[in-house]
């Protein structure tokens, strides 16, 4: 596995790029959107002409399948909407990443085709409300197909000293979550660089997404959620697929491993021995992980603003605390 990236823009992606005029329309949001597009038959043409009906700063459209021979011609449809396709296999949260370069907006909302994309979602007055905050992220309410309430407010805690998280279908406005569910949210752009990104050595969609989340808190930053944006999923919701594997241990030791003192984050002089059994690896593979890791922790410890027990121990304030 490659070592843990230090930098955002660390990993380069062989991809074509097709459209995408630069020159911004007067009086757009400082909004960007990230669209996941499956290809195929389910590429929907009214999800763009609404998204540029909401007078975006731009649109990124997220390619999946390189061999359909559509996107020229949708392209040159939609001329303002520039296309990126993988030529190789990526994360999505590699391919979020490659976009947010491209973006010059304060915030960018990541969103998927599989979603119900309505005119006017967001306006110029409801874009100023979800913004005006400056949060790292906001993530809007989730509903089924059948237009049900899905399970988007994560609670962090402890159960039995083991780090889990618990989730909700009650949702009110500005509550906080520990990260946004199918990766759905607005993220504030300026942020989400600083943070440097979902880190593309994780290949599990959900330790990924956890794996930045976690981190945000970990260095202060918030992620809330919000009544005022909303979206339903169109067919089957995705399953979120926890499996403990070499991705859970690097989303681990980044995340749950190091400890806070004296405004830095560190790991303690034993942790190796902690983190070798609980791993199921090899000597020399745990070893490697661990020293990666470290690495990370070393380069990044004045970021820390708390560890992990100090960020389940301060969930219980208030919300706007």
């Amino acid at each position: 596995m490659n070592t843990i990236p230090l930098t955002f823009d660390e990993h380069q992606i062989n991809r074509t790029v097709i459209g995408g005029r630069t020159n911004t329309t007067p009086g757009s949001l400082n909004i960007s959107v990230i669209l996941f597009n499956s290809g195929g038959t389910h590429f929907k043409i009214n999800n763009l002409e609404n998204l540029l009906g909401c007078n975006f700063n731009s649109v990124i459209c997220i390619e999946r399948k390189n061999d359909n021979f559509s996107i020229e011609d949708v392209a040159k449809k939609f001329p303002k909407i520039k296309f990126i396709i993988p030529k190789e296999e990526t994360t999505d949260g590699e391919m979020i990443n490659l976009a947010m370069s491209e973006i010059t907006s304060d915030y960018v909302l990541v969103i998927r085709d599989n979603l119900y994309i309505p005119q006017g979602m967001i306006l110029q007055n409801l874009a100023q409300k979800l913004t005006q905050d400056g949060i790292y992220c906001i993530v809007p309410r989730l509903l089924d197909k059948n237009k049900n309430g899905l399970s988007t407010r994560f609670n962090p805690c402890a159960e039995k000293s083991h780090f889990v998280i618990d989730s909700s279908f009650v949702v009110t406005d500005g509550v906080k979550t520990v990260y946004p569910f199918d990766y759905i949210a607005l993220y504030n752009r300026k942020k989400f660089i600083q943070l440097g990104g979902f880190d593309y050595t994780i290949k599990s969609p959900y330790w990924q997404n956890l794996d930045l989340s976690v981190r945000s808190w970990l260095f202060g930053e918030k992620t809330k959620l919000t009544t005022m944006l909303q979206f339903s999923y169109l067919d089957e919701v995705p399953v979120e697929d926890r499996t403990v594997n070499i991705d859970y241990l690097r989303y681990y030791l980044k995340n749950e491993l190091p400890r806070v003192k004296n405004d830095r984050g560190y790991f303690k002089f034993n942790s190796f021995f902690k983190f070798f059994h609980q791993s199921s690896c090899g000597y020399i593979e745990a070893r490697r992980q661990y020293v990666s890791a470290k690495n990370w922790v070393e380069a990044n410890k004045y970021r820390f603003k708390m560890d992990l027990q100090a960020f389940i121990q301060g969930w219980t304030e208030q919300n706007e605390n």
